[in-house]
């Protein structure tokens, strides 16, 4: 228990409205409603008085100095990114132990590498983040994009190589744009929103287009090549064959897994090519396409095969039916990526295949005429692949290699790579200042969820067996079909370096065992995954790792929404609880920044049946008088341009008012950052808000760090 005085932490004061609505025939309550305007000047009162709450509490925590010194120690591991060849070229990104933020590179064919980008040069106040890049087909011309105080609202420029001047740029409304360059780096195909003012008010972050623009030319005369005819929630990706003769687009309407596939032939000569629309997102399947360097158009799809699998096709013949499978889904794996090794003179052409089994990566060569796999590409262990690339027809050298980004959960984003000559995996670069690590032992483990399906867990933990009861962090997220695999986490290690267990379980809703894993965990599927979640806290119980008075869970955006069902549909069974960025209030989730998008995951409260599934969890409105809460800690950053803080505002006033625990036992804090969004963030920053994560959670469940 902390030693800080009760009269310091009585809650600020939140009126409570009398404001109730009748929805589909049910009764909503919404008494905090007014804490979705910044601008209200209840809310310009109320959220001072909450940080100020909240910093006298966390910075009155015991061991806050030796876990920021371990959050320090363990980011000092850097990072560096699988390269991308370019006519010889290897552009790629490090982070050495005193950066804030990765830079981006190039190697040389001669091995001399130097900066190309480094955001802390463009802007020393750390606001600044690298969202994407991607250099021309003959790596002398690079499109990068940036933002700045975490809105994510990408800005387009392109610098020349050799010289680093900027030829193009800045160009706006980039969010969440690919770029693909054609042959000669004068133009690129990208995605652009339209102007504000040019659609409704409450669309602005929406209506992309897929544009043609030739570099350093006023964007205002791009040709619109594509997404005028589609629904203005329409996502974009685009790419273009090495060749420069196809153009490939895919889309899907927001998040939804449900994707459309366009093609069209560039060699005609037309400004505008003539699409050929290959998928609909009618046709319910998930897909992504490109032409490799053989001529052909590789399909990797949930077409009739839930855990993926890859095709091939003639591109002037794409459609389905045209389609011929070249390696097949796997019922224990999900295939996750290809990429072609083209022939050279010590070995013939190979399709690298990779596949997740149970969250963990696996990769595998095949032969490209038959798909039959020829051999299997040793890894360094239990981890995830996180980037894999081959040279391009222009580079010279490395032909008969494979790059490979890896990660484990003690082991920081480093390169390794293949050769098909030898057979051997070889480390070709580790994170620049990794770090020796206290004893961890990492363990998959299965349990069995209320419905009886089998679910698995990563634990680690300093013991290989359960040696006494221990705090134990139990993470999570169970959304969007997107997978928690093994990676490197300073958090989990800090946490399992002062004595602690982590563990993290592969929730249905994710993608960790294909898109069946998926639709299992959404929609009316929902609690599901929160079932889940809550078998994993009674496992970890049951098999003497700790209990419900040391079990503390975290999670962030989609994450927090888990934790907050988890709060509030057992109580009892959670000690305290970190939720980040969340989304809580799920009847209004829909009126706010990109929430329009997740109707599709979740379901809307404008249809009847589907605002009965949401009012089943909904956090903010399961929230009951009188429950003993846990401690409860809330994250949120006022730039976020995807989830809304005005969640957790509602929730935690909800909680202050709703839970017997006095503030000085298991308090509900609420902890802000300005100028910093959903996403990347630079070290610092991230040092100090998982050193109030932690210490909140170690203080309430006991955890001494040493």
């Amino acid at each position: 228990m902390t030693d800080v005085e009760p009269t310091a932490l009585s809650y600020p004061n939140a009126e409570r409205a009398e404001l109730v609505e009748e929805l589909h025939g049910h009764t909503v309550s919404d008494p905090y409603r007014w804490l979705e305007d910044p601008a209200d000047q209840r809310t310009r009162e109320w959220s001072p008085a909450q940080d100020e709450l909240a910093r006298t509490w966390l910075d009155a925590l015991p061991g806050r100095e030796p876990l920021a010194d371990r959050m320090r120690f363990l980011l000092r591991a850097g990072s560096v990114s699988a390269p991308v060849w370019r006519a010889g070229r290897a552009f790629f990104t490090r982070r050495a132990p005193d950066q804030e933020f990765p830079v981006l590179l190039v190697q040389e064919a001669d091995g001399h590498e130097r900066v190309l980008l480094d955001v802390i040069a463009l802007d020393p106040s750390g606001l600044t983040t690298l969202d994407r890049w991607s250099p021309s087909l003959e790596g002398e011309r690079l499109a990068y994009q940036v933002s700045t105080g975490g809105d994510e609202e990408s800005v387009l420029h392109v610098l020349d190589v050799d010289s680093g001047e900027l030829l193009d740029g800045p160009i706006d409304r980039c969010r969440s744009s690919s770029v693909a360059w054609l042959p000669g780096g004068a133009e690129i195909f990208y995605v652009r929103r339209l102007p504000p003012e040019s659609v409704p008010e409450d669309e602005r972050q929406f209506h992309r287009r897929v544009w043609r623009h030739r570099i350093g030319t006023d964007p205002a005369q791009d040709l619109l090549v594509h997404g005028q005819d589609l629904h203005h929630t329409f996502f974009f990706g685009v790419s273009v064959s090495r060749d420069g003769r196809w153009l490939l687009i895919h889309g899907s309407p927001g998040t939804a897994r449900r994707d459309s596939l366009w093609i069209g032939d560039l060699s005609d000569g037309a400004a505008i090519p003539r699409l050929h629309r290959v998928l609909s997102d009618s046709d319910e399947v998930r897909a992504s396409a490109w032409v490799e360097q053989d001529g052909r158009l590789y399909v990797q799809t949930t077409l009739n095969a839930p855990r993926w699998r890859l095709c091939v096709a003639d591109p002037t013949a794409p459609d389905p039916a045209d389609w011929v499978e070249l390696v097949g889904e796997e019922q224990d794996s999900v295939l996750e990526a290809a990429r072609r090794l083209p022939p050279t003179a010590e070995a013939p052409a190979r399709i690298a295949v990779l596949r997740t089994r149970h969250a963990v990566s696996e990769l595998a060569l095949h032969d490209p005429d038959t798909g039959e796999a020829t051999g299997t590409v040793p890894l360094p262990g239990t981890g995830q692949v996180t980037g894999l690339t081959t040279v391009d027809e222009h580079t010279e050298v490395h032909g008969e290699r494979v790059w490979i980004g890896w990660t484990d959960f003690a082991t920081p984003p480093c390169v390794y790579s293949h050769s098909r000559t030898t057979g051997r995996t070889t480390l070709t670069e580790q994170a620049p200042g990794t770090p020796e690590l206290p004893p961890v032992h990492t363990s998959q483990v299965r349990y069995t969820s209320a419905d009886g399906t089998t679910v698995r867990m990563f634990v680690l933990s300093p013991t290989p067996e359960p040696d006494r009861t221990r705090p134990v962090l139990l993470t999570g997220y169970g959304g969007f079909s997107l997978s928690r695999e093994p990676g490197y986490s300073p958090s989990a290690l800090a946490w399992v370096a002062a004595g602690g267990v982590w563990a993290q379980p592969s929730l249905r809703g994710g993608g960790e065992e294909g898109e069946s894993w998926h639709r299992a965990g959404m929609r009316e599927n929902k609690q599901r995954v929160f079932d889940d979640f809550h078998a994993a806290a009674e496992h970890l119980i049951r098999q003497g790792w700790t209990s419900a008075e040391q079990l503390a869970i975290t999670g962030g955006s989609n994450g927090g929404l888990l934790v907050g069902a988890a709060l509030t549909q057992r109580p009892e069974l959670y000690r305290a609880v970190v939720c980040s960025a969340p989304l809580l209030d799920m009847v209004r989730y829909e009126k706010f920044l990109l929430g329009p998008l997740w109707s599709e995951e979740y379901g809307s409260a404008e249809v009847a049946e589907e605002l009965g599934w949401l009012l089943e969890y909904s956090p903010y409105h399961r929230v009951t008088k009188g429950t003993d809460y846990p401690s409860v800690l809330f994250t949120v950053f006022e730039s976020d341009s995807r989830v809304d803080p005005s969640h957790a505002r509602k929730m935690c006033a909800a909680l202050q008012h709703a839970t017997v625990s006095p503030p000085t036992g298991q308090p509900v804090l609420l902890r802000r950052e300005t100028e910093v969004g959903h996403s990347a963030r630079a070290v610092s920053r991230t040092v100090g808000l998982a050193t109030d994560q932690l210490a909140f959670l170690a203080e309430a469940t006991g955890l001494v760090p040493e």
